[in-house]
């Protein structure tokens, strides 16, 4: 059941990875500086995001009742909660809004502009 610690962040990666792509490609802002600074549409926001990670918190609650249920021989649901958001939650708003800048910056060509500057 250790496969979890490593499924279920990986999987949140992936999904951050691709949220964070489609935001640069669309020109929008990180996904935590505007959940964070942008109250008008922060609900907008949080919904969007949690529309990506919710399978994935989902798969990781499970994941990690089944192994307490094994291990513990019962679920404490304050623990199944606290693990499956540090292994689905966490990695998935801490990689998103890096890939975003990242995008934005390939896809608006500054990428290749300040490589210039620097070749020169």
């Amino acid at each position: 059941m250790n496969f979890r610690l490593m499924l279920q962040p990986t999987m949140a990666i992936i999904l951050a990875v691709r949220a964070g792509l489609r935001d640069g490609r669309q020109g929008r802002p990180p996904f935590l500086w505007s959940a964070i600074t942008d109250p008008d549409h922060r609900r907008q926001i949080i919904r969007e995001g949690w529309r990506d990670i919710g399978r994935v918190f989902f798969l990781a609650a499970a994941l990690d009742a089944i192994y307490q249920l094994i291990v513990n021989r019962g679920v404490y649901l304050g623990e199944m909660l606290i693990t499956s958001f540090v292994l689905a939650i966490v990695p998935y708003v801490l990689v998103r809004g890096p890939v975003t800048r990242i995008a934005r910056r390939l896809a608006h060509g500054q990428g290749e502009t300040s490589r210039r500057k620097r070749a020169a």
